[in-house]
């Protein structure tokens, strides 16, 4: 559509006519122009130059670097091996087909506990702190290792943030329902503590108030004890939930319910494995992930 500024052409004697008006508008204009320009004070002086901010460290590459481990594996026959630790402790060995790459899909460790007989859950982010921090500053410090962040947009039910740094690793403790007070806050920071292993695994601790969950307790029929994570994001996910007298019967945790894609789960030794995925991804990893407690 022609914009209605355009000027059309409309032959010679259209061109003399707006040749005259162009010219007679100049006549006008121009002592107007003068004698506003007389009278204008000039422009403001600029401000003293001030020196420019440094980047946000929490925008830099390593601080935005997916918060998840990568260990290498073994090969045993056609299947591949890895040694893995649970957040409470346990180790184990993980023996998988080659083709699923659990040691390149990288675990990130989960933990639920109570503070003050209030459930909470621990989570590392999958894209580090900057999921958190979205490049911005904390409200507060309640530690040298724990911040607290603003509520996310689009959180839901979930409050505000409180994130842990043990070494390489940060945990986010999303506050929901009725958010722990300032004390409860201050206790949680001093009374959860975490270790990394030569391997880089997160190994958690904690003393009253604090109580981590023990593997298979559960809350509202979901796993909260200590689990271990393959993948996320956007790709597949594997789960690993070490459930004393794990059967049939045993229910994958939300974080494989609430991705809103097919799971498969078998209970092995012990250990509940849930996958969501590809059909193909997931018959591979339900038939062939063995894992071995130590």
């Amino acid at each position: 559509m022609t914009d209605r500024f355009d000027v059309i052409e409309a032959g010679e004697r259209g061109r003399r006519r707006w040749i005259g008006l162009v010219v007679l508008l100049a006549l006008v204009l121009v002592p107007i122009v003068s004698l506003v320009a007389s009278r204008d004070p000039g422009p403001e002086p600029l401000p003293p130059a001030t020196p420019t901010p440094g980047a946000i460290r929490s925008l830099t590459r390593i601080e935005g670097a997916p918060n998840i481990l990568n260990v290498q594996a073994r090969a045993k026959g056609g299947d591949e091996v890895i040694e893995v630790v649970f957040p409470d402790g346990v180790r184990a060995e993980v023996r998988y087909p080659a083709e699923l790459g659990l040691d390149e899909m990288g675990s990130r460790p989960f933990q639920g506990a109570w503070i003050d007989g209030r459930y909470r859950q621990f989570m590392a982010p999958y894209s580090g702190a900057f999921e958190v921090t979205r490049g911005g500053e904390p409200i507060r410090n309640y530690a040298p290792n724990v911040t607290l962040w603003p509520r996310q947009a689009g959180s839901g039910m979930y409050g505000q943030v409180l994130l842990f740094a043990f070494g390489p690793w940060r945990l986010a403790m999303y506050d929901r329902g009725q958010g722990l007070t300032f004390d409860q806050r201050v206790a949680l920071a001093k009374g959860l503590k975490g270790r990394v292993t030569k391997n880089g695994y997160l190994v958690l601790s904690a003393r009253k108030p604090v109580r981590l969950a023990r593997p298979g307790e559960t809350v509202q029929g979901m796993p909260v004890g200590p689990q271990l994570w393959f993948g996320g994001g956007a790709g597949e996910m594997v789960t690993l939930v070490p459930t004393p007298g794990c059967d049939k019967h045993a229910v994958p945790p939300s974080v494989i319910k609430g991705r809103g894609r097919p799971v498969d789960s078998v209970c092995r030794d012990d250990v509940l494995v849930a996958v969501t995925g590809q059909q193909e991804f997931r018959k591979k990893a339900i038939e062939g992930i063995r894992v071995t407690m130590k």
